[in-house]
């Protein structure tokens, strides 16, 4: 009976390349975790400057209709809030007419200044409300 306690025992403990394995799927599970963590985070500031590129889009829009165009307008003379456009991420510097004709328009949000993450996209936005992408600044 004693040979037979010996041998439990021994199947009962786990040897070191199990141990091994156990150790570099949890690894892998955390890497993917801290990637996906890190793009949702990406994608929660870029909301922020989604969201002022729309107030700025709304006001030139309101700009349009006064003057009956585009021409002229600046980021100084939309009649913005001064507190509209500023954010967690975010500041009212952050935000740019790129260009301004007649008709067209070019919105500019970022990249986000009030972060400290390195390579954070920027966004852009027309007239015709397309959205031309984020773009990484080291780019």
């Amino acid at each position: 009976m004693g040979k037979l306690i010996r041998g439990l025992r021994r199947e009962q403990a786990f040897t070191l390349v199990e141990l091994m394995i156990v150790v570099a799927i949890v690894a892998i599970l955390a890497l993917l975790a801290v990637a996906l963590y890190s793009g949702d985070t990406t994608a929660a500031v870029m909301a922020e400057g989604v969201a002022g590129a729309g107030a700025v889009r709304t006001a030139l829009e309101v700009y349009q209709s006064q003057n009956g165009s585009y021409t002229g307008a600046t980021m100084n003379n939309l009649q913005i809030a001064s507190d509209a456009l500023q954010g967690k991420y975010f500041a009212q510097t952050d935000y740019s007419l790129v260009t301004v004709t007649a008709s067209t328009y070019l919105i500019k949000a970022g990249p986000p200044s009030l972060t400290s993450r390195p390579n954070m996209p920027y966004y852009e936005l027309n007239q015709l409300g397309s959205e031309l992408g984020t773009y990484y600044t080291n780019q």
